[in-house]
């Protein structure tokens, strides 16, 4: 059935509201003025947010930040890795990834990701010789196969950071995604599960990782020591360290922290609303929605697909535009311009390199928003008007 009425489309692009519990905090800190992280004696927004999200995760430590970027700048960093360290990164992943490298003075070496969105296994291996880190980023939520990447890299005394940017709440074999490298990043930034508008955390079980990142993130002079724990390892580091200030301010860690206990809920309503989709597209023989490797249970806030069979670049567009005529903007990730999810657009990176696998796929995998609020009436709609789409193009 078509659907051409634009107004029964859902608003996919609104974030995730913020709870009404938050007003009195925000309130609080806005009329006292105290929105640093760092002005009160203990138990300022920022440091009760890192308790609480540290035992959320299961971790021992956890600093927040500015963003995603900023933790991972900050891992990478507090790895001590030599300039120019060679640091492996799917050839999938946002723009922010290959930048946060380059900020850290390290040179991203792009892995092959097959058309299921994951690490290509046999490029990773080819490519680790020789590596200084892997960032594996959990992109779109899509977890690669970390027992392999884990038992290739623990052979080769390579660490591993987790950008979980897209991936709070998902575990592999029942481990927390995060959790599972040296050093875990994820993102409060509004299109995220937890909104904040902007805000980073990073989570390690590693003492001096920890302090190293704490001072770095601008914990100057003694304010380290409103941080729990390893005081030895902040006398070591104090001065020793350059101070980038990527502090996370009061006002986002109050936006945050009632959104906490509303993650388990939106993970299970996330995963319900994504199967319901990718069932029904999954019954078209022109549209596929790659399923989650064995170990993993996802916790998606958007749906990918690929175009499957004979579809050239104008057939797509085609789809594009059919899609769009039913209320529903697909984003096909080669065939959007400037995309910042194409390898080809990082040209601050000089050469692009060779990667047809990646390529293939980004030039016909489809990207839909499926925000965790949306009712079973409006998953139906977002699905037929793509399986009509799809149907309309090439049925």
């Amino acid at each position: 059935m078509a659907h051409d009425g634009q107004a029964q489309a859902p608003n996919v692009y609104d974030a995730e509201p913020i709870p009404a519990s938050a007003m009195a905090e925000i309130e609080r800190l806005l009329s006292s003025g105290d929105l640093f992280r760092y002005t009160a004696p203990e138990g300022s927004p920022v440091a009760l947010l890192e308790g609480e999200f540290a035992e959320l995760m299961g971790a021992r430590y956890a600093l927040a930040v500015a963003s995603c970027s900023a933790a991972l700048f900050l891992s990478l960093k507090a790895l001590d890795l030599p300039r120019g360290a060679k640091v492996l990164i799917p050839a999938f992943t946002f723009a922010a990834v290959p930048s946060a490298v380059v900020h850290a003075e390290c040179e991203p070496v792009l892995v092959e990701v097959g058309e299921n969105y994951r690490v290509d296994m046999d490029d990773f291996a080819a490519k680790l010789l020789g590596a200084g880190a892997v960032l594996i980023s959990h992109m779109r939520g899509h977890t690669s196969d970390m027992d392999a990447i884990l038992a290739l890299c623990d052979a080769a005394g390579v660490p591993v950071v987790e950008d979980a940017a897209h991936s709070l709440g998902t575990t592999w074999h029942g481990r927390k995604i995060g959790t599972i490298g040296k050093i875990g990043c994820f993102s409060f930034q509004s299109y995220k599960l937890v909104n904040a508008g902007e805000g980073g955390m990073l989570i390690t079980d590693d003492p001096e990782l920890a302090a190293r990142c704490v001072i770095m993130s601008g914990a100057y002079e003694h304010n380290w020591k409103k941080h729990p724990g390893l005081q030895n390892s902040y006398m070591l580091w104090q001065n020793k360290l350059p101070l980038y200030n990527m502090r996370m301010q009061n006002l986002s860690a109050a936006v945050i922290r009632p959104q906490l206990p509303e993650v388990a809920g939106r993970v299970a309503k996330g995963r319900a609303g994504h199967d319901r989709v990718a069932e029904r597209l999954n019954q078209s023989a022109y549209l596929a929605v790659p399923p989650p490797l064995a170990p993993e249970e996802r916790a998606p806030d958007s749906i990918q697909f690929n175009l499957t069979g004979d579809w050239s670049d104008a057939d797509a567009r085609r789809f594009q535009a059919e899609a769009k005529r039913r209320g529903i903007t697909v984003q096909i990730f080669g065939l959007s311009e400037d995309n910042a999810r194409a390898f080809w657009n990082w040209q601050f990176l000089g050469e692009t390199p060779d990667l047809p696998k990646t390529r293939a796929m980004l030039m016909r995998a489809g990207d839909v928003r499926l925000p965790t609020r949306l009712t079973d009436d409006e998953l139906d709609f977002i699905a037929a008007a793509i399986f009509d789409a799809a149907a309309a193009v090439k049925g």
